[in-house]
């Protein structure tokens, strides 16, 4: 995308968000090109900046502060205080988009809500990222990822049956809610501001962390919805199609997708189990569905026999889906992995260098990841208040009152 300004070249975006949701958000439209300026506070900054270890060598960055905040310019100024409030409302006169993640109410009494922004910016987009959302039951109380996974769902399906050995609800690996709020988030905000080269006029996103759960429960909230009856958990298997899990071989585990009946063919053709796709319990996904308990112990025996690169060599050569379950040192070793970039290496002002995971939205055969990596603390304290027209004496001032 170097070659050509990028699709948000122009936009200028507040981040006044913290730790996940909010920063994610920010990050994808820094991707895209905006000019997204984070605004922490003096001396310790966002919270993720502490969420360690590991660090990043050669400079104080957590690696999870570093996950969420490559393309921005960090500016450090402090909002409970009149001079700060001041200075952070002048920025957002001169922006596109507002994100903030505070609590319900929680910017109303320093005069940095939606109401008060948009009387002195009209055309501001301003998405504010909570637990719960601005008008709820729940609207006053904290959110946090691991509690939505749990309120909205996900861990009900996630994890082995209870009555198997290690049974019971299990979280994503991941902040599963807080990233997809992020995305949602992003994309209200290019809405937002698509609708805006219309109106002249933006609006306010209310994005709730328990609202996208229950969002992306995807076919296993149609399940529910459509029978009547409560999904379980299945471990690595899937409510709607059998064979999809994951199956132990001779050395390991791995993975069979199998999406539809001429696959089934094909993979019992390798298991030398032909007969399996034309007896009449498995013979469509429907019925294997229904005799899954059946059907799997007999895969399971077959899977065992050999090693997990063989079988893979097998299903690849016609065209049965199955893969590795690789670790993450696998994964940047990975051939896709490394012919599409998704390691990106960028210059770091403090550590030299430092590995990001790279957007992975491709535009015209490029990437569209940010070309400079997370700031550190404060590092554009200067340009950005420059650019609102603070003078280099006022500056000095605020800095000997603590205010950036």
């Amino acid at each position: 995308m170097s070659a050509s300004p990028k699709p948000l070249a122009g936009i200028k975006v507040l981040d006044i968000s913290r730790v996940l949701a909010g920063p994610w958000c920010g990050q994808m439209l820094a991707d895209m090109g905006a000019d997204v300026i984070k605004v922490e506070r003096p001396g310790c900054g966002d919270d993720t900046r502490h969420w360690g270890p590991p660090w990043l060598a050669g400079s104080e960055e957590s690696a999870y502060y570093l996950c969420a905040n490559r393309g921005k310019r960090s500016v450090t100024v402090d909002m409970a205080k009149p001079e700060g409030q001041a200075l952070i409302k002048q920025m957002a006169a001169d922006s596109d988009v507002v994100i903030e993640n505070f609590k319900v109410g929680g910017l109303k009494k320093y005069g940095l809500d939606y109401a008060n922004l948009k009387a002195l910016n009209p055309g501001l987009v301003y998405c504010s990222i909570t637990g719960f959302g601005q008008e709820s039951p729940y609207a006053h109380r904290a959110g946090y990822d691991f509690m939505i996974q749990a309120m909205g769902g996900i861990m009900s399906l996630t994890g082995k049956p209870d009555d198997e050995p290690g049974g019971g609800p299990v979280k994503s690996g991941v902040a599963f809610t807080d990233i997809f709020t992020g995305l949602y988030a992003a994309n209200a905000v290019l809405a937002a501001l698509y609708q805006r080269r219309d109106t002249g006029v933006g609006c306010h996103i209310d994005m709730a962390l328990m609202d996208v759960q229950v969002g992306v429960l995807a076919n296993q909230a149609l399940n529910y919805l459509t029978s009547g009856n409560v999904p379980q958990r299945l471990g690595n298997a899937h409510p709607n199609i059998v064979p999809y899990q994951a199956f132990a071989t001779q050395d390991g585990h791995m993975i069979v997708a199998v999406g539809n009946d001429e696959q089934f063919k094909r993979f019992c053709t390798v298991l030398s189990l032909s007969s399996l796709a034309e007896d009449s319990r498995f013979d469509t996904n429907g019925m294997r569905v229904q005799h899954r308990d059946q059907l799997v112990p007999v895969l399971e025996a077959a899977l065992a026999q050999r090693p997990t690169d063989d079988w893979l060599a097998r299903f690849e050569a016609v065209g049965v889906p199955s893969g590795p379950i690789n670790t993450l040192d696998r994964v940047f070793d990975d051939a896709h992995v490394k012919a599409r970039g998704l390691k990106q290496t960028l210059p770091h002002s403090q550590a030299g260098q430092v590995d990001l995971v790279a957007n992975p939205i491709r535009m015209n055969g490029k990437s569209i990841s940010a070309s400079t990596a997370p700031p550190y603390l404060g590092e554009h304290t200067d340009d950005v208040l420059t650019d609102i027209g603070i003078t280099t004496e006022q500056r000095q001032a605020l800095r000997n009152a603590g205010i950036i």
